[in-house]
């Protein structure tokens, strides 16, 4: 049985966390370098971001995670060490710095840096600050979350209990994605700690399949980002015996490592930039899976449905039409949709037409902070969820300077 616990990327055993402000980020009471330690190597596998101009961060971490291992995870936030000449020495630089301070090998340290994209990063600060990196390691999974953040208003974490093999495991993980944040991964990032002993190739498959179903599935702004990525380190400290081939024991992890996936997704579309609403879709009767993300997917990236779910407009025409140039195969006039929330669930459109409803009632239904489209092709058994947020004034404000 999966428990949710306390603790976020401390939860499981062997793991401290820390974050402090290095001076990368000009307010001083925001945190912006985070520390991730596992007390002993761990397997390790990680997905990252589909966009051709990559972060010199993930092209490091990629070269260090080709064994699998990794025993810490370092993580500055305010500068992106995107574009930048001499990028990836600067992110070599903070491999190093870690391997110093926490008597570890460079190779094993997981790098990434998160913010405005194009303006060099200095490594200075970083490098002054790496006592005090040290000295906040602890069951302080928090501090780390917060020194990750950029424009997110809300920490992302979730932890949880779950039993392999008669023995106890905990994972662990925390997220920041606000803006930029759009399939196909990653698309923001993510780091997840387990005590569970799995091998670094069923690591990389348990990741690699359950992103194509949370993140992959989540939309802010349609704007891919350039540095992020989603990593997991298993210490294996839980003592059951190693995950190696699919099975009852992978299938127990695959269910504990969707759940955190699942919940840092909702988080993650619920903090979107400026957003006032979680909205989910729920696309079900698809003749296929590919068809049901196609649909879901394109109506929680339409700007137009997202406006008017801002505005609490039951405006279903507009989720018709993100359907129709989805490049979906459906059939039109099979189509029903309704909206749901806390408030109840009202039908607007069946067989493809709108139907009689109370605007009221709508409205009551859309005012509520998280709100489901509900959307039944009826053509098949077939089904897909996907996760957005509104589109707000706020939206343009915050993205209208964000450099400066």
């Amino acid at each position: 049985m999966i428990k949710i616990i306390e603790g976020g990327v401390c939860a499981a055993k062997g793991y401290t966390a820390g974050g402090v402000h290095c001076g990368i980020r000009k307010n001083k009471t925001k945190k912006d370098l985070a520390l991730i330690f596992s007390e002993v190597p761990a397997n390790a596998a990680a997905v990252y971001t589909t966009n051709l101009v990559k972060g010199a961060p993930l092209v490091v971490t990629k070269e260090n995670l080709k064994d699998g291992k990794a025993q810490a995870v370092i993580c500055n936030s305010g500068n992106a060490n995107t574009c930048n000449e001499g990028g990836e020495e600067i992110a070599e630089e903070m491999c190093d710095l870690v391997a110093e301070t926490l008597g570890i090998k460079a190779s094993d340290v997981i790098v990434a840096s998160t913010g405005v994209i194009g303006q060099p990063l200095d490594i200075e600060p970083i490098a002054l600050s790496m006592a005090d990196l040290k000295g906040s390691l602890g069951n302080n999974s928090q501090d780390a979350n917060q020194a990750i953040m950029t424009t997110d208003t809300k920490e992302k974490s979730v932890s949880v209990s779950f039993e392999i093999g008669g023995k106890l495991c905990s994972m662990g993980g925390i997220a920041k994605g606000s803006g930029m944040i759009h399939p196909n991964m990653a698309t923001m990032l993510v780091f997840i700690t387990t005590d569970a002993a799995v091998s670094s190739e069923m690591l990389q498959k348990a990741l690699s399949s359950d992103v194509q179903n949370t993140f992959n599935m989540v939309s802010v702004d349609g704007d891919t980002s350039t540095n992020d990525m989603v990593t997991v380190m298993a210490n294996g400290l839980a003592g059951n015996e190693e995950i190696i081939s699919e099975g009852e024991d992978f299938n127990e992890f695959m269910c504990a490592l969707n759940t955190v996936t699942m919940s840092l997704c909702k988080m993650i579309a619920g903090d979107g930039e400026g957003a006032t609403k979680l909205l989910e879709c729920k696309v079900t009767g698809a003749k296929d899976e590919l068809t049901a993300k196609t649909v879901s997917k394109s109506v929680v990236c339409s700007s137009l449905f997202k406006a008017a779910m801002f505005g609490a407009d039951a405006n279903w025409g507009r989720i018709l039409c993100a359907i129709g140039y989805s490049g979906a195969d459906v059939d039109v006039s099979k189509i029903a949709v309704s909206f749901s929330s806390p408030k109840g669930e009202i039908l607007v459109c069946r067989n493809g037409r709108g139907v009689e409803f109370s605007e009221e009632k709508a409205k009551e239904i859309l005012l509520e902070e998280e709100i489901t489209v509900n959307i039944d092709l009826s053509s098949g058994k077939a089904q897909a969820t996907a996760w957005g947020c509104d589109l707000t004034y706020d939206y343009v404000k915050i993205n209208g300077d964000y450099r400066t």
